[in-house]
């Protein structure tokens, strides 16, 4: 199977409640969250979805979701009967980025496969370089990416989940750092911004810190109320 044919769509949804919900009785808010997460959970069935909360870390987005399909009327068909959910209806969406899986063509790692996010923490933005990167002959662009992609293996335990939006998305690439220490993290980028490639960059923000979650978290950190057990489908 060639690598096109392999190759998913994920897509970055960010969502900013509205503080006034929080305001609504607490019975309210319980049946919304419980029909956004009945939405997530009919769509996790057989997609990839994983969740990020942001409360705390953004001023501008509250909840995170990374939603990974083989096409994208999945995607547009997820957010349509999200939308119908109680809480989208008091949601904004601040971003939204869409990518796809594609390997590099400065390195053999093997990019086109679902690969879940690991670590406690992800670290989100969109990516675009300049025109002259692209005029360069592709064996100096190449040569130039090799140092790097070497500057980043010094540190293994941050994960690089780049996806490819060329045409797809206002950015060319969204880049996903996936890992469990935050200070090996800022320490890489750091690094990275001192390497031939990087004054290439000309846009690298905005950039979110997110929490990796259950779902049902990340929705209960909206309003710091815990759903209880009494209120969950699977009791009813």
């Amino acid at each position: 199977m060639s690598e096109p044919a392999r190759r998913h769509f994920v897509k970055y949804t960010f969502l900013k409640v509205d503080p006034a919900w929080r305001r609504l009785p607490a019975e309210q808010r319980a049946q919304d969250k419980l029909e956004f997460l009945a939405a997530c959970e009919d769509f996790g069935t057989d997609h990839l979805l994983q969740s990020f909360s942001l409360v705390g870390t953004r001023g501008d987005a509250d909840l995170m979701f990374v939603a990974e399909t083989e096409n994208l009327d999945r995607i547009h068909e997820f957010h349509v009967v999200l939308a119908q959910s109680g809480l989208m209806k008091w949601c904004a969406q601040p971003y939204s980025f869409l990518g796809m899986r594609k390997s590099s063509e400065y390195s053999d790692e093997i990019r086109s496969v679902a690969r879940p996010f690991k670590g406690k923490y992800l670290f989100v933005y969109p990516f675009v370089k300049t025109r002259a990167w692209y005029a360069m002959p592709a064996d100096e662009r190449w040569k130039i990416m090799q140092g790097h992609i070497t500057m980043g293996r010094e540190y293994p335990q941050v994960d690089n989940h780049t996806t490819y939006s060329f045409g797809l998305d206002d950015q060319e690439f969204v880049v996903a750092f996936d890992t469990n220490d935050i200070a090996a993290f800022l320490d890489l980028v750091q690094r990275l911004r001192t390497t031939e490639a990087s004054a290439y960059t000309l846009r690298d923000t905005p950039s979110f810190s997110c929490l990796r979650t259950s779902m049902e978290r990340a929705v209960n950190a909206l309003d710091g109320e815990a759903l209880s057990l009494a209120d969950s489908p699977a009791a009813t």
